[in-house]
Formats: structure tokens, sequence, C-alpha cells
């Protein structure tokens, strides 16, 4: 089977499409896990696993073929996505819902691959971030940082029963001194900005320093793959560049306004899920937009989003949102950003 895509200048099938974006998601994945544990492996393979189930389950009941449709490898990659999202010791059963809600609701529901017009991996994102904040924003710290970073068997502890068997808590492991629980970066600079902490003060704390330098290796890691997926021109770099871009002239603006108040560009660069979100999430040929102009705009929009959303809205992460919304506008973006047919000074023209 064939997926026709702007996004694509080959026309790969579907399965080696999505095989190769996977492959390209395994830089900034083992990068993960080094900072962050082996409750980002533990996602990752539960998510697989999850929607892999899903999808199986649903095409059951629609009387489909199930090993026909698994082939193309979307499930797969939408499992893959969420798990890298989700902190390393979120509760198994959460992980199922938001993987099931991601496949079953934001995908076959709307006929499957090809159909679905919003993210499905960010769907079920967003579900959970609503549904479960505490649990969703309850990050590890950096390995640098941390003084009880779990082996591999106490994280599928935590994960499977919220507790290892020697008693501990998550919480036990994400305290990095006193009792002081260090959250992500966005988390902890919003919250800080709310005490009436200024940005020099913030940026000055070695803590905060050495949990930020995971965040931005992860970050490097998924550039490396986005830059893979360009080369290979799996995807055009409209929208990976106009996502960049848009990050880069709204946290300028901000930061230029007032450099005490808000943050840097480079923090909203190197911070969160801005490099998967680039070039992994935003580029989906399904849910993004089709058209050249129409994808500068998109991409721009999104970054716009992302900066606003982080900096004065109530969650500190806003890839997710600012993608999802966008989804929404995808259709008339598209609309208003038709290529002039050759031959004709404009649509009306074709009449």
């Amino acid at each position: 089977m064939k997926l026709s895509s702007p996004f694509f200048h080959h026309a790969l099938p579907t399965n080696r499409l999505m095989l190769l974006v996977c492959l390209a998601l395994l830089p900034g994945a083992f990068i993960q896990i080094y900072f962050f544990g082996f409750g980002v492996l533990i996602n990752l393979l539960s998510c697989a696993l999850f929607a892999i189930g899903a999808e199986y389950f649903v095409l059951y009941l629609r009387k489909r073929n199930p090993l026909t449709t698994l082939k193309d490898n979307s499930a797969l990659l939408t499992g893959l996505l969420l798990g890298l999202a989700l902190p390393p010791t979120l509760p198994i059963w959460m992980t199922l819902i938001g993987v099931s809600f991601a496949i079953i609701f934001a995908k076959q529901l709307y006929g499957g691959l090809g159909f679905n017009p919003f993210n499905p991996a960010m769907t079920g994102y967003v579900l959970l971030l609503i549904s479960f904040p505490v649990e969703m924003t309850s990050w590890m710290p950096s390995r640098e940082i941390s003084l009880n970073f779990p082996t591999f068997i106490e994280s599928l502890q935590l994960i499977l029963f919220s507790e290892t068997s020697s008693g501990h808590s998550a919480e036990f492991y994400r305290n990095i001194a006193d009792g002081f629980t260090m959250a992500t970066p966005l988390d902890y600079t919003k919250t800080e900005f709310t005490l009436g902490h200024m940005t020099s003060e913030i940026f000055s704390q070695q803590n905060f320093s050495n949990n930020l330098n995971g965040w931005m290796w992860v970050n490097i890691g998924f550039l490396l793959g986005g830059i893979y997926l360009l080369v290979s021109k799996i995807i055009r770099w409209h929208i990976p560049f106009s996502f960049l871009l848009g990050i880069t002239i709204t946290s300028q603006a901000l930061h230029t306004y007032d450099s005490q108040l808000y943050t840097p560009t480079w923090f909203h660069l190197i911070t969160g899920a801005t490099m998967l979100g680039a070039f992994f999430i935003a580029t989906d040929p399904v849910s993004a937009t089709t058209t050249p102009k129409g994808r500068i705009i998109y991409g721009l929009l999104i970054g716009f989003l992302v900066v606003i959303i982080r900096t004065f809205g109530g969650y500190p992460e806003a890839v997710a949102f600012a993608i999802l919304l966008l989804n929404l506008a995808t259709p008339m973006i598209d609309h208003y950003t038709k290529p002039i047919v050759y031959g004709h000074k404009s649509e009306s023209s074709n009449d």
C-alpha cells in the first residue's frame, strides 16, 4: 500500500515509512532512558504493545483483517510517540487508558489511518494530562542530580504497583536533597515565577542547571533523528523550520520585552518536547496541512502557541495542545493556501 502525501518525496510503502520514523526516534529515546531511567523504556514497550493490541481489537470488531492493517506500523509509531511523552513512573493503568483512547477514539473511530483529523498520540496525551495532571507532570530528576536513581526492577515495580518491594514510592526517587523534589525545567520555572523569582535567580541554581542539561541532550537526540528524516526526504523542511522559527520569534519578543520575567529562546528550544514535536509529531501527514504555504503557516502558529501556553497557560508543556489546536485549523489553512493551477491567475478562473 502506498501513502501519498506532500510530505514525502518518495512513494515509500507505508510500513517502511513508519518504521523509518520509529528508527529515527532511537537517538532521543536512548538519551531519555539514560537521563530519566528505565521507566522510559518500560513506557515505550508497554505503549507499543497496548497500541498494537487496541488496534487489533478494534479491527476485529470491525470485521477487518487485523494483521494486514497492523503491518503498516502506524499503531507502533503512535505507541512509541506517546510512550516518550509519559513520565517514567506513570501507573500502568493510566498508560493503558491513554493509549487505548489514542488508538480507538482518535484514530479508528474516524476510520483508521488517513482519516483521523487529530494526531492520535497527542490526543491520548492530552486526555491523560487533563485527567491526571499531578501524575502526568511528575517526572524524575535527571540522573546527574538524582540521589536515588531506580533500577529496572524498581522502575517496573513503581509502574505496576506504585511502590517498590522496599516500600518506596515514586516520590522517594524524585527527591534530590532534604525532601526537595525537582520538577521538569518548564514546570519549575513556571512555579518559581509565581513565587516572584526572576529569571536570573532561577537559572543561577545549580540543581536546576544540571536537570536542564538532561533535557537539552534529549532534545539534541530528537534533533539528530529529525535531521535524518529531512536528509532521507521522509519529511519536508517547512513544518519543522517554521515551528522552531515561531518559537524563536515569540520567545525572543517576550524576552526582549522583559528578560527577568520571560525565559530566553534557547530555553524553549532545549526543554520539553520541542524537537520531538517539531520533527515527529507536527509533521504527521494525516492531521497536518498539505499545501506548501499552509505548512509554513501551520508550523509558525504551533510555535507561537507553544510559547504562549508555556508562558501564560496553566500547563507547563504546550506542544500537544498547540498541535491539536492547529489540527482543528488545518482544513481552513489548506482551503486558503491552495496553490494556483498552472495557467490560471486565480482559483475562480478554473470554472
